[in-house]
Order: C-alpha cells, then structure tokens, then sequence
C-alpha cells in the first residue's frame, strides 16, 4: 500500500513538473492554432525574423478595410519580416477565418489565438492592432498600423502617420529603441480576462 501511495505521489509530481516547467524558467508558452489546428509558436516559427503579429477579426470593417495594405507590407517586408493574422475572437472557427482569408484575399498565414495568449504577450485589446517583436523575439512596438482612422466613424483620406511602417524599419536596423505605442482605433477584442 505504501510503495503504490509512492509511486503514484512520484507519477503526479512529475507530471505536474513537466507542466510547470516552462513557467518555472521564465518560458511562457506563445502558442497559437493554425487553421488546421496545429499549435504554432509564431515567434520561433518565423526563424529569425521580425514578427509582425496583426490582431484582425472577421466581423470588424475597420480591419477588413486594412487587407489590401497588410498585403503590400507582407510584401515588400517578406525577406526580413514574417506577417501573421491573429483571429483572438474565441467564437471564430478554423472555417470562418480561411473564408474570411480568401473573401478579402489574404496570403498572409493566419493563426486562431483563443485563448488569448499571443493577445496577453502583445498587449492586444483592439482589431486592428499589431505588435512588432523584433529578430530576438522582443515587443518593440504595438498599437495601430497608421492614423488612417481619427476614431471608428471616422477616417482620413489617407493616413498621414505609419507607425507599422516605422516600427518594421526600425527592428530591421537591429538599433536600440524604447517600446513605443500608439493607440488603435477599431473593434474590441472579446472576452478579455
């Protein structure tokens, strides 16, 4: 009876070992699911490169209206930086993101962030919003892609700022810059803790 209390003590402290691991030693899991379900690590998955993380939500026309901007800088930042579509609403599907990706013509990879941890890293609470981590995976900029809207009902003509633009440039250079922010204008991510 004492060897069986013993071995099973040992088993479920192990166990709970492993989990806590990662948390012991400071490595905070920054995984996200691929549309097809696949826990994905968008910072080490972009191989040292500049991560650009885009927080967009399928039901928000202030992101819908930045697709064919978010596609020219995926272009022109392909060979030193990696783009990702975050989908935080926990309610969309695998689905719902993939016919949203072709109805506004993305080919950016997109990642599902249910449960909120790339949100929690980046800071995240609005759509759109983006968060730049430079090539040794540090935040050094979240906020808006430009100041194309003043407030949600309300844009420009164009934008006269481009702080995504800035922030990319900047993490390429490999110079040294405090975090900067600015504040986004758009939709509410849901169900923040």
């Amino acid at each position: 009876m004492r060897l069986k209390f013993f071995s099973t003590s040992c088993a479920l402290f192990l166990t709970a070992s492993l989990f806590c691991l990662p948390l012991l030693s400071g490595q905070v899991p920054q995984t996200a699911f691929d549309l097809d379900g696949k826990s994905i690590d968008p910072i080490k998955a972009s191989q040292g490169k500049i991560t650009v993380l885009v927080f967009i939500r399928t039901d928000c026309p202030i992101s819908n209206r930045y697709a064919p901007l978010l596609q020219k800088l995926n272009e022109a930042y392909s060979s030193k930086a990696k783009f990702w579509l975050v989908y935080p609403d926990k309610k969309t599907t695998a689905t719902e993101a993939g016919e949203h990706l072709k109805q506004y013509r993305y080919t950016i990879s997109a990642l599902r962030d249910p449960n909120h941890l790339l949100v929690k890293l980046a800071g995240a609470t609005i759509t759109p919003e983006v968060a730049v981590f430079d090539a040794q995976g540090r935040l050094v900029y979240h906020g808006r892609i430009d100041n194309w809207y003043e407030d949600p009902s309300r844009s420009r003509p164009a934008a006269t700022t481009h702080e995504l633009q800035a922030a990319i440039d900047i993490a390429i250079s490999g110079k040294p810059a405090p975090l900067s922010t600015a504040p986004p204008v758009g939709c509410y991510i849901s169900d923040l803790e």
